[in-house]
């Protein structure tokens, strides 16, 4: 009778390494797939890895799932191919060849040329093939990465232009504005799942500015924490049901730290709830009132000039918002259209001037402020400051403590920031989200109605194009001269389209698809 060895005997290592050998020699994998050619098929599609950085223990756990619902698919008889997959597209791709070659701006890599750029994108995404295929086989994961999917190659390309030109004939495809997480850095926008890898508690200054009405002493208080949108205000939101109080200064205060500050007999309008918070000069109340009394006051632009009215009726006046409140602040919120998600809405609601006075690359676009014109905006915020002080605008200054969202890649901070961007309406398909939704066999079941119901019931337009190089071109042509525009759904429809003479890329990326 054997003798079974002990654990000090065993040498792990090799009996794994010979392990694998076995079932890579007896094609292990490809006989269970084989095996259940007849079965029902149960669709495997891995989400993609990008091989141009190092595999980590978190994708150990994720295929560590995925493994164990292909092998319980398997036991119970279906047909499961597992496709597996290279993602080999996007920023994570950029940033590495950007660090690389010292191209840490959209200026740099557009003077080292695009063309070349996407060179060593297409390479580089490769690097660490042999690592994830090496931790693929020895966590026995079993995955078909012999034949996978390649963002990078024309089919999967023109598959999504497929998809695309679908969305489009069904009016679900268009073009607009919408304030996203912006990083100038990188020159893309994030999605909310991007937003919440990089949230740093940081204390930044932000500041009390009084914003004076015309034809009157008063001015109306408002409280930001991003004084770099100042030059964008066109408007203060104010709850028509709401509270407010005018008072009159009467005394200075004992102490006084920092810049800003009232001149004796000067009138001051805020929440009334929240005076004792924010007011430190002695005061007069001259009357209370509810802030629908406001609405329509117009008040002196904090920098004239920066924005141009075109035209707008309702520029640097007082409008009702409802989702104003009293819980900080002044119950006043300083308006900048392109910096904000409410100030855009409210902007678009009733036409404030939607211009922006900061450039996609962070900077104070020319014509904003001697001052500032050029200088990147989170670089401003004590000059501007200084600037409110010196022309009595600022009332008061504080640091204030919070969590504020920065760029998970670069570790620089997010601008919310009106982009020009493509996205897919999905609040026109809500309802058939929430009814799919209802089909899935969640587990557990409380996510699918639950975080994931949640989230489709207040599911929001999908921004899906990107500033940026390395990637699937958008496939909608403009005319120059009508603005008429046509989205192209394969290779074949833009053959047929080109003009004559001009060159039909073979390779569907940029640069080539630009010259078609």
């Amino acid at each position: 009778m054997a003798t079974p060895r002990t654990t000090s005997e065993l040498d792990s290592v090799a009996l794994e390494t010979e392990l694998l050998s076995a079932w890579q020699d007896e094609k292990l994998f490809e006989a269970t797939v084989e095996n259940r050619s007849k079965g029902e098929p149960f669709i495997f599609l891995e989400g993609p890895p990008t091989a141009n950085g190092k595999p980590g223990i978190h994708h150990v756990v994720a295929r560590t799932y995925k493994d164990l619902v292909c092998r319980w698919k398997t036991m119970q008889g279906n047909f499961v191919e597992r496709k597996g997959g290279w993602d080999t597209h996007g920023l994570p791709v950029e940033i590495e060849v950007q660090k690389r070659l010292d191209l840490m701006s959209n200026e740099a890599i557009e003077a080292f040329g695009m063309e070349e750029f996407n060179k060593e994108c297409r390479e580089s995404v490769w690097t660490y093939e042999v690592a994830w295929r090496e931790m693929t086989e020895r966590m026995a994961y079993w995955c078909d990465l012999d034949d996978p999917y390649v963002t990078l190659h024309n089919e999967y390309i023109e598959s999504c232009w497929w998809a695309l030109k679908q969305m489009f004939e069904k009016k679900l495809l268009y073009r607009g504005y919408k304030v996203l997480p912006y990083c100038p850095q990188t020159g893309t926008s994030y999605s909310s799942h991007e937003v919440a890898l990089g949230y740093k508690e940081v204390e930044e200054p932000s500041v009390y500015v009084k914003f004076k009405l015309e034809d009157t002493n008063a001015s109306i208080l408002a409280w930001t924490t991003t004084p770099w949108t100042l030059p964008g205000n066109v408007g203060l939101a104010v709850g028509p049901d709401v509270e407010y109080v005018r008072v009159r200064v009467t005394s200075n205060p004992e102490n006084w730290e920092g810049h800003g500050g009232a001149e004796i007999g000067e009138e001051l309008i805020l929440a009334k709830e929240l005076f004792k918070e924010v007011i430190r000069h002695h005061c007069e109340e001259v009357e209370s009132f509810p802030g629908s009394d406001l609405i329509g006051r117009s008040y002196e632009p904090l920098f004239p000039g920066a924005v141009d009215r075109n035209g707008s009726e309702t520029a640097w006046t007082v409008i009702g918002a409802d989702w104003v409140t009293t819980t900080d602040g002044t119950g006043v919120v300083h308006t900048a259209v392109m910096y904000g998600e409410d100030d855009y809405n409210l902007g678009m609601e009733v036409g404030l001037p939607a211009q922006h006075t900061v450039g996609i690359d962070g900077s104070f676009l020319e014509g904003t402020h001697s001052q500032l014109d050029g200088q990147y905006v989170k670089d401003c915020d004590e000059t501007i400051i200084q600037l409110m002080h010196d022309s009595g605008l600022l009332y008061r200054e504080k640091m204030y403590l919070h969590d504020y969202p920065h760029c998970w890649r670069t570790g620089h901070p997010l601008l919310y920031y009106a982009m020009d961007s493509w996205f897919v309406k999905m609040t026109a398909v809500k309802d058939k989200l929430l009814e799919f939704n209802s089909q899935v066999e969640w587990a557990p079941d409380w996510v699918g109605e639950g975080r994931f119901g949640e989230w489709l019931r207040n599911v929001k337009d999908w921004a899906i194009s990107r500033e940026r190089y390395w990637g699937t071109p958008l496939p909608v042509w403009i005319c120059g001269e009508c603005g008429s525009q046509h989205c192209v759904g394969s290779t074949e429809e833009m053959a047929s389209m080109a003009k004559e003479g001009s060159p039909v890329a073979e390779d569907l990326h940029r640069p080539y698809v630009d010259d078609t």
